[in-house]
């Protein structure tokens, strides 16, 4: 689902006729747009697919309103998770405005290019001074108005400070012969300037029935053995992100051909069990400090686990818990504590009995607030 989080066409991004040279800016009224895109990129398998949208999923009318739109179609700032479909939707956008010559049409630079002050200057600013009067639409014989390119700046997150103060002159002074598609994870990090020159649009991750409906596809496209907890599992440690599904099912494909199920899942990712968690948590709970602390440890070699994923298992399974709120609010700052140390990297032996006495602590908080209850009746 695609939210517009801002509109901002200062700096030309609009046709420019009428408005006053010597400002360079200006005030342009805001309007929202309601309307989403549905994008689900698939990067495995491509055979089957629509080659004129790409790796999107669009609806036929939101394609049509595109086009009616192409005269005004402002400066773009994705955003978002990654895996969403950013990249996906301007390319498919693309396509749609020029067809089978796109390529022609477009420059696209990602993190592997070299986007440095120099670049900025001279390769950007070579293409974007050049005025494509014979741009055509959907590939016809009809020019395009205005006749502009598309620049496409895959995760400018990564650009420096330098460069994209270079970029955002180049915006301002070349906005008649292109438009610029700026994609990044983090809005943040991109400076202010061209936040203002651009329309905002946050790439939310996507709901669980829309990844459902492409691995459908893609599983019945490659005729692969999905049981449905092993779907299931998969739509889980998505979180969203189609490209990550994808992967992992591509990855259980080539290690389990026969049949995926939850335990394959699981195991070809790397991620601890539901079941295991659930042990872990009794175990911490219920059993003494030393008896708790060894068989956890023996459970974590045994199985693989790592301890960021083993906190953020227990994490997902005390959600489903019914603790006192003292209890739980104090567990879930202890594993904020220990996922943070962790990430710093500290010793797990020492994180793991840090957690440990945590689940400890806030047993004698649950103990304490159950009493205290009884007491109160």
């Amino acid at each position: 689902m695609v939210q517009i989080a801002g509109t901002g066409a200062v700096g030309g991004s609009w046709p420019s006729k009428g408005l006053d040279k010597g400002k360079g800016k200006a005030k342009v009224r805001e309007e929202e747009n309601e309307d989403s895109v549905d994008l689900l990129p698939c990067s495995w398998p491509s055979k089957g697919l629509d080659k004129g949208k790409g790796k999107a999923k669009v609806r036929e009318e939101e394609n049509e309103d595109s086009v009616d739109l192409l005269p005004w179609l402002p400066h773009l700032l994705f955003y978002g998770p990654p895996g969403t479909g950013k990249t996906s939707t301007i390319l498919a956008m693309a396509r749609r405005i020029y067809g089978e010559r796109w390529k022609n049409n477009v420059l696209e630079l990602n993190a592997s290019d070299d986007r440095g002050i120099e670049v900025v200057r001279e390769q950007i600013k070579s293409f974007a001074s050049t005025r494509n009067v014979f741009s055509a639409v959907g590939g016809g014989t009809t020019a395009a108005p205005g006749g502009y390119k598309l620049i496409v700046l895959d995760e400018a997150d990564a650009m420096t400070t330098a460069a994209q103060g270079a970029l955002r002159r180049v915006i301002e002074q070349y906005t008649r012969n292109v438009r610029f598609c700026i994609i990044c994870n983090y809005v943040n990090k991109i400076i202010p300037a061209i936040q203002s020159r651009c329309t905002r649009f946050r790439f939310n991750p996507l709901e669980l029935d829309q990844v459902e409906g492409r691995l459908d596809h893609v599983i019945d496209s490659e005729k692969c053995n999905v049981t449905q907890d092993g779907k299931e599992a998969l739509l889980k440690l998505s979180k969203g992100d189609m490209r990550r599904a994808l992967n992992i099912l591509q990855a259980c494909h080539a290690a389990y051909e026969d049949k995926i199920d939850e335990t394959a899942v699981y195991a070809c990712t790397g991620n601890p069990h539901p079941s295991d968690i659930e042990l872990i948590v009794g175990s911490m709970m219920n059993d003494e400090f030393s008896t708790s602390y060894n068989y956890v440890s023996s459970l974590k070699a045994s199985k693989g686990m790592a301890m960021a994923d083993m906190v953020s298992g227990i994490y997902d399974f005390l959600m489903t818990l019914k603790l006192p709120p003292t209890a739980r609010i104090y567990l879930l700052d202890q594993l904020a504590t220990i996922e943070h140390r962790l990430s710093t990297g500290c010793s797990e032996r020492i994180q793991l009995s840090a957690l440990l006495g945590a689940v400890k602590v806030s047993v004698q908080l649950a103990d304490k607030a159950k009493k205290a209850g009884h007491k109160a009746k």
